[in-house]
């Protein structure tokens, strides 16, 4: 065989040589990369192992500090800003700054329960607050930043990134209004604020029935988690009570002034409402009766309703506080003047309401106080006596004026009203069904 013919058969060969060639390369790397690996991981595993690694990497950490820290207080029963700010590790004239900037804000006067408190806290040197933040609310909050001589805080009202939407709900009530409503999901306050809207026709331990229903539609606020965190004004409601709608709108009558009308335009605001309190039993009427506690048979002037003690109680009326203070066998005890003619009293109070004092002027429907069974009380219960022209004369026979009747441009422009709410309900039950 000649050398071209042998030159031949290499070349045509020849990619499979080399083919063969490379898979031996590859093969002898990977081996020796592997057997290199496996070393280096042992090797390492050991020095993790080491203790006196371990030592000195403690002692290089445990010197090592943020040099800013976030810290949030949640406020319970019992707090004030003194204690909050004790719970800090800053110095006392860090402590005294604080405490004098929350004093000039009004709206920081009282902490409520479940209030957010942020600070920002600077640890370098001697520890300063380098900022923080109070709730006022679900949808506000005062932020409060360091000046640049680090001398006072400078402070700004945010308003927290909430969208607003528009709740329906309706149902058949079973046992009580309150119970049906919190069964919905329906916020307590928005409860409190329909019951107050029909107080001034409705007793709803008395006129509610089973079976009866109710419709409501309000303003929710949620945050960016889709979580509802507040609500605001109901838009619309109708109580049926025994076959018989109760409708009210909601509607801005003058500027800055808003009410709640029936279908034919007229305030379901009175003078005085019928019930000071939701959910409350009869349990005493105005007259002549034997006195649980005295013992011998007098005049009742006035008519009890028994609650749970902590059951909120409203101000009947429009008006300025006279009394309020221990009232002798009455317990705690507030006295209202409505107007020239009427006053109201609310006795066996187990606390008074927030800023509730001689003096204070409330508006109607305000909580003022709670049940309690203070004084000459045999259990808790509200005793609630109307006063017309200097005499004591029974609540529940009082005949009062109703409220505003809208006429002339006000009449149209709720009409309206009227038609776009009632469109609006149309639209928000179409989506339920």
């Amino acid at each position: 065989m000649n050398k071209h013919i042998i030159y031949k058969k290499i070349n045509d060969f020849i990619y499979f040589i080399w083919l063969i060639i490379l898979i031996l390369i590859s093969t002898t790397t990977t081996y020796f990369y592997n057997i290199n690996k496996k070393s280096q991981i042992e090797f390492f595993n050991k020095s993790l192992k080491n203790i006196y690694l371990h030592k000195f990497i403690k002692n290089i950490t445990s010197e090592l500090k943020p040099r800013y820290i976030n810290t949030i207080h949640v406020v319970k029963q019992g707090d004030t800003y003194e204690s909050i700010i004790n719970n800090l590790k800053v110095s006392e004239k860090e402590k005294k700054l604080f405490l004098k900037t929350v004093a000039k804000k009004k709206k920081l006067k009282v902490l409520k329960l479940n209030q957010k408190i942020s600070f920002k806290i600077d640890r370098r040197g001697n520890e300063k607050i380098l900022e923080f933040k109070i709730e006022i609310d679900n949808k506000n909050e005062i932020f409060f930043s360091r000046s640049q001589n680090n001398k006072i805080f400078n402070s700004t009202t945010i308003e927290k990134n909430l969208d607003k939407t528009i709740a329906y709900k309706e149902t058949v009530i079973t046992s009580s209004l309150y119970n049906s409503a919190i069964e919905l999901g329906i916020k307590a306050n928005i409860i409190i604020d329909f019951a107050r809207l029909y107080g001034f026709q409705v007793d709803f331990q008395r006129d509610v029935w089973k079976n009866d229903s109710f419709q409501i539609i309000y303003e929710e606020f949620k945050n960016e988690k889709g979580t509802t965190v507040d609500t605001g004004d109901i838009i619309y409601a109708n109580l049926n009570l025994q076959n018989n709608d109760l409708n009210l709108y909601k509607f801005e009558y003058e500027k800055g002034k808003i009410d709640y009308f029936d279908e034919n335009g007229k305030s379901v605001r009175k003078t005085l409402m019928k019930t000071p309190i939701n959910g409350a039993r009869l349990s005493s009427s105005f007259g002549k009766r034997k006195h649980p506690i005295l013992g011998f048979n007098k005049i009742h002037t006035g008519t009890d309703f028994a609650a749970p003690k902590g059951t909120p109680i409203m101000a009947s009326g429009d008006g300025v506080i006279v009394k309020s203070r221990w009232c002798g066998g009455g317990g705690n005890c507030i006295k209202i003047k409505h107007n020239s003619v009427y006053q109201t009293v609310y006795a066996h109070l187990s606390k008074f309401g927030r800023n509730i004092k001689k003096g204070v002027r409330v508006k109607q429907g305000q909580i003022i106080g709670y049940v309690g069974s203070t004084g000459l009380s045999t259990g808790p219960h509200l005793h609630y006596e109307v006063i017309e022209n200097g005499r004591k004369i029974n609540s529940q026979k009082l005949k009062l004026p109703s409220g505003k009747i809208l006429k002339g441009k006000s009449r149209k422009l709720f009409e309206v009203n009227k038609i776009k709410i009632d469109v609006l309900k149309s639209e928000l039950i179409s989506k339920i069904n």
